[in-house]
């Protein structure tokens, strides 16, 4: 049974994948900042027989990083890590003239600073394995969307230090993992007021990243609206 750290797990995406995970036979190390609605869902999961250590923390924390990856290693390995904890910031999102540099320092430590130093702490678990990192990113990382510039700044710099990272390191799979719109409410947030029930469940990307990370598709970046043909990595704008 393969071992994942999965990030963010309470809700959303996170959430999603989890319970993808669990019952793909995955025993998992999910976090999230709120223990009341982590515990839920790790209850929901041993329900049905997995395995799951429930670990409530912030990614910023240094020793909420390090216990993640004790609890990994408790479980036997560590085949995956997916960086799916972020921040948007604030709401509604502010053009770049009214975004406050302290509010995108902040974001910058949540979504870019702390999944690095989580590889850190995660890399002799991963290179034994030859494991996966898979870093969710957005198309906002690669596109001009008013009002997304923070967001898609430090989502953007996770992209480039994961690129690095399968330079430097090519025994492990690394991904970048774009969801796209989903019903969720990080999305809810980004559009106040709106209507966002058109958009898929996350259940949707997590179901086209679970498949991802448990076939052969070498390392690079996708996107949940492509995977549903055989992957193949999509192109980064330049």
């Amino acid at each position: 049974m393969p071992v994942a750290v999965v990030t963010g797990a309470s809700r959303g995406l996170g959430r999603a994948l989890a319970e993808e995970l669990a019952g793909s036979g995955w025993r998992l190390v999910v976090d999230a900042r709120n223990a009341g609605p982590l515990e839920e869902v790790a209850r929901q999961l041993e329900a049905g027989g997995a395995v799951v250590r429930a670990v409530a923390g912030d990614v910023t924390d240094p020793a909420h990083r390090r216990l993640l990856v004790e609890e990994a290693a408790a479980l036997g390995s560590l085949d995956l890590l997916v960086h799916n904890a972020g921040a948007l910031g604030p709401s509604p999102l502010p053009r770049l003239e009214a975004l406050s540099p302290e509010a995108l320092a902040t974001m910058a430590v949540t979504n870019v600073a702390a999944p690095l130093a989580l590889v850190q702490e995660a890399l002799p678990l991963l290179r034994a394995r030859r494991g996966t990192v898979v870093a969710v990113t957005s198309d906002a990382a690669v596109e001009g969307y008013e009002g997304w510039g923070a967001y898609g700044a430090t989502k953007a710099a996770l992209e480039q230090l994961h690129r690095v990272l399968a330079t430097e390191e090519p025994d492990l799979r690394v991904v970048v993992f774009d969801p796209g719109d989903m019903r969720t409410r990080m999305h809810q947030e980004a559009f106040p007021g709106e209507d966002i029930s058109d958009r898929p469940e996350p259940s949707v990307a997590a179901a086209a990243l679970r498949r991802l990370v448990e076939g052969d598709a070498p390392g690079g970046r996708y996107r949940a609206g492509d995977l549903a043909s055989p992957a193949t990595p999509a192109e980064v704008p330049a």
